[in-house]
């Protein structure tokens, strides 16, 4: 129940729902300090669903350093923020399929902080990335 920014001209850069506070969410994130990004509060109007045609309110994420980023890392910090500052009205468990485990979202539910939630996931990313060195064309 977030709008992505679609249907506008900046999609993926902007989040946002008209039941989010965009300073609240800004000031938290940014008070995260998450490597590789800022978030300015915002609001939009997006074409498209969900929220088409209504006003949303949320952050607009600047991308400071790509390399510097760690976007499943970043997902799991703003899934957090958002059920942290409006648990009754983020609809946490439409964030399965993107996320990919329940483990995460019990994790984010029970209050875990995001970067140790992160560092769970990181000893079956090193072992895939070595079985996948085996195998790519180009390194």
């Amino acid at each position: 129940n977030i709008s992505v920014g679609r249907g506008t001209d900046r999609p993926f850069e902007l989040l946002g729902a008209p039941w989010i506070d965009g300073r609240k969410l800004a000031e938290y994130l940014n008070a995260r300090r998450i490597q590789g990004v800022r978030f300015l509060p915002v609001e939009f109007t997006p074409r498209s669903d969900p929220f088409e045609g209504y006003e949303c309110f949320g952050v607009s994420i600047v991308l400071l350093d790509r390399w510097a980023l760690d976007a499943a890392e970043l997902g799991v910090e703003i899934a957090a923020a958002l059920y942290h500052l409006f648990p009754r009205e983020f609809a946490i468990d439409k964030t399965l399929a993107l996320v990919g485990a329940r483990w995460v979202l019990d994790a984010i539910r029970a209050g875990e902080d995001p970067q140790s939630i992160a560092l769970r996931w990181q000893a079956a990313l090193q072992q895939f990335r070595r079985v996948r060195a085996k195998h790519l064309l180009y390194p």
